[in-house]
């Protein structure tokens, strides 16, 4: 471990959070886990902070190069209250430590007239809530790095892995814990689809952070992760992994959402996403091939079978 390298991670205990701490770890850094409640892991410093305490995230910024920001509202649950006064937090512990901020991007600040293929610099107009509040995020940033304050961004699809929270695969494809009697599936026949594997999505951070001194003050990246293009891959994927080729694929429960919206946010933010199920949104990582050489890929197969092993999914 280099001293003189400390990473801050806001969000320690979540699942980018957690997958990127232990990325930094193995790259060498010192890190500082920032959560509400400490863990066990003993790689990391902890610190019990709230991110919507700004004192406490400056505090804990201090000395360090690099600030995580990886946390979010858990299930998708007050957004429009919680995520800019958290980047806001994180925005001014970077401008107090110099520190460059990573983030966590997704695809729902693009609207259909980016699709279908997404580049960094591809126009930012969301159709969703959860996209608007994702584009004012980006561009507080962005005009932050205006003022000194430095930023990098990694776009992806959907997270998987055997940590990875609230996923469309442990909420949808898979139930965990439980045996697998079929797939389910949110997407249309023939429509493809973007997943990122979470040990993937850290080792790209790690990276960008051992040459983030030679990045622009705002920097954008995209990772590809792995292309399902039709959605036929990732269910074969996982019917392999479980030795049950014959699993039936069973459709999402759309209307039973929408029934429930108006009493549950949760499944209102859910029921936004459904057009990035019906269209199909790949991402365009040249920009990261470029700054990294290569994009970190774990084999769908051996991603897939980690997942269901963590999240204790066995055939039925």
């Amino acid at each position: 471990m280099d001293e003189s390298k400390v990473a801050l991670v806001v969000g320690a205990r979540g699942g980018i959070g957690s997958e990127t701490a232990r990325a930094l770890a193995r790259h060498g850094w010192r890190v500082r886990a920032l959560a509400r409640r400490a863990g066990t892991d003993a790689a990391f410093d902890w610190i019990e902070g709230d991110a919507m305490e700004g004192a406490s995230i400056v505090r804990a910024a201090d000395g360090a190069q690099i600030i995580v920001h990886a946390v979010n509202p858990p299930g998708y649950r007050g957004w429009a209250r919680l995520v800019l006064p958290m980047i806001d937090n994180t925005i001014a512990a970077a401008r107090a430590s110099g520190a460059r901020i990573l983030l966590p991007g997704t695809i729902y600040n693009y609207g259909p007239d980016a699709w279908p293929v997404l580049r960094p610099e591809s126009p930012q107009h969301p159709a969703t809530r959860k996209g608007a509040i994702r584009v004012s995020l980006e561009r507080r940033l962005e005009l932050a790095a205006a003022d000194g304050v430095r930023s990098a961004i990694l776009r992806a699809g959907d997270f998987f892995g055997a940590d990875a929270g609230n996923s469309w695969f442990s909420q949808a494809l898979v139930t965990p814990g439980r045996p697998a009697r079929a797939i389910g599936y949110p997407g249309r026949r023939g429509i493809g689809h973007a997943w990122a594997y979470l040990p993937d999505v850290a080792e790209t951070f790690a990276r960008i952070a051992a040459i983030e001194a030679t990045l622009p003050a705002f920097a954008r990246f995209h990772l590809e992760g792995h292309w399902d293009p039709d959605g036929t891959r990732m269910v074969g994927t996982i019917a392999a992994a479980l030795g049950r080729p014959d699993l039936r694929v069973k459709p999402f429960p759309w209307l039973l959402l929408r029934l429930a919206a108006p009493f549950n946010e949760t499944m209102r933010e859910l029921i936004e996403m459904r057009a990035y199920w019906e269209h199909p949104v790949r991402l365009d990582n040249t920009a990261l091939i470029q700054a990294l050489g290569a994009e970190p890929r774990t084999p769908l197969a051996d991603a897939v079978r980690a997942t269901l092993a963590g999240l204790d999914v066995r055939p039925a």
